[in-house]
């Protein structure tokens, strides 16, 4: 498969080419509490791959007994910036797994920016296992208070762009 839409400087690229190709390994720098990406270069976090998609998609690697990684095979770093036809493929294959694992409840987690804690600037997806109240993953998310005109002038605004 040629990889055309993969970078050189991107982690997630690397390991889609390294393990496509088969190669082991990922070669970058980084300390005991370097980011992630680093502990992945430095194999601390197993890149093996669990699913691949035929089309032009989608690769799943584990990162922790409780969850996995859903990788496009194109480099962007945020959602809006990946072809349609490269997430053909991604919900299919992300519920497959949720399923395989057995999970009962969990999240599909995907952060768009520093300030949605993103820290891979590839598009990728995390299925998170939540067994219980304390392990997997917690989310605070303060409710606001909307109006109904509030909500429609969102809508509005959406169905504009849409």
């Amino acid at each position: 498969m040629a990889h055309e839409h993969l970078t050189d400087s991107c982690l997630f690229c690397k390991i889609i080419r390294q393990v496509h190709n088969k190669v082991k390994g990922i070669i970058c720098k980084g300390g005991t509490n370097a980011p992630m990406d680093f502990l992945l270069c430095r194999g601390e976090i197993p890149s093996n791959k669990i699913a691949e998609t035929d089309k032009r998609g989608t690769n799943v690697y584990p990162l922790l007994p409780v969850g996995q990684l859903v990788i496009p095979k194109y480099h962007a770093e945020f959602f809006h910036q990946v072809p349609e036809d490269y997430l053909a493929d991604l919900l299919p294959l992300a519920k497959k797994v949720a399923v395989a694992q057995g999970f009962e409840q969990y999240n599909l987690l995907q952060n768009n920016g520093p300030m949605a804690h993103q820290v891979v600037k590839h598009v990728h997806f995390h299925i998170i296992n939540k067994p219980n109240k304390d392990e997997g993953l917690g989310i605070v998310w303060p409710q606001q208070q909307v109006t109904q005109d509030q909500l429609k002038g969102t809508l509005s605004k959406i169905k504009e762009k849409l």
